[in-house]
């Protein structure tokens, strides 16, 4: 599928007039050639597709899609997670897993889906981890440039705008995220979801990923602005278990932070599988009694 020629020497010819005639050129020399021919690891040549429009290939075999809209793609983005994060009035609470997933292969137990963008500021990975990965650290680049030119620290608020921003200038390039910023400003706690399609959204209670749907289910049940430290942390534990639970592409480790007006702290990190026999037997025991 991959041959081994290159359109000019930088893929941002793709689609270009100077592009087009390079490839009229070709085909009317007789070569029967699709694009000019380069060899492979020639410096400053990138391998494409051997077709005639390597973007639109592209475009239509490897995009991100929701869904079955990728059924008739070649290579399918197969993702799953589960993130949450919630406002009570001692702070936030931020749980996530940490399995990455390429369809039924499980890819890595550990992944850092909290990014701790500074002291002050989290940010959660769901959709593409390399998409996500950068982006966030991307955007701590951003509020630290901010912070050095205001000589103050950013709020969530244009913080998150920031990402959407970004994210939003690369619509339609194929980036997978659904993240959440979250800190605690001058304004308070505050948290937003940002996804790749540059919405942002303010709320008091998110959940991103494949297992959200049974996050929101315990959450739904449980969550009050009223909880204590305590009852929060276990509500964060708890969502997290079981969406794990029920969630194939969810599990590994449950990472938990908490924000408060001094910053954010890390709480634990306990295996899922720990947690399960941990609320086995307290089910058991609430049974018996």
């Amino acid at each position: 599928m991959f041959g081994p020629s290159a359109v000019s020497c930088d893929i941002l010819d793709i689609g270009t007039r100077h592009a087009e005639d390079e490839r009229k050129q070709a085909m009317s020399s007789g070569t029967g050639a699709i694009c000019p021919a380069k060899f492979l690891g020639q410096p400053a040549a990138f391998d494409i597709p051997n077709v005639a429009d390597p973007a639109h290939f592209c475009r239509s075999n490897f995009a991100s899609a929701c869904g079955a809209a990728d059924a008739s793609q070649t290579v399918k983005f197969a993702k799953g997670t589960t993130t949450l994060a919630f406002k009570f009035n001692d702070g936030i609470i931020v749980s996530v897993d940490s399995r990455s997933t390429m369809g039924a292969y499980i890819a890595s137990g550990t992944v850092k889906k909290i990014i701790e963008i500074n002291p002050f500021l989290l940010g959660t990975m769901a959709g593409g981890a390399a998409d996500c990965s950068f982006w966030e650290r991307n955007l701590g680049m951003q509020c630290r440039l901010y912070e050095l030119r205001n000589g103050k620290r950013i709020t969530v608020a244009a913080a998150s705008k920031l990402l959407a921003n970004t994210v939003n200038s690369y619509r339609g390039y194929g980036l997978s995220m659904g993240t959440m910023v979250t800190g605690w400003d001058e304004t308070g706690p505050q948290l937003y979801y940002v996804d790749s399609d540059g919405t942002r959204l303010k709320g008091n209670m998110f959940s991103v990923g494949s297992g959200s749907t049974y996050a929101y289910g315990v959450l739904d049940n449980y969550y009050r602005k009223d909880l204590t430290v305590e009852e929060a942390i276990d509500l964060g534990k708890r969502a997290i278990y079981h969406a794990t639970h029920r969630d194939a592409y969810s599990g590994g480790i449950n990472n938990l932070y908490h924000v408060t007006r001094e910053g954010w702290t890390k709480i634990h990190s306990i295996d899922v599988n720990e947690m399960h026999y941990e609320f086995a037997e307290e089910k058991k025991n609430s049974m018996s009694s």
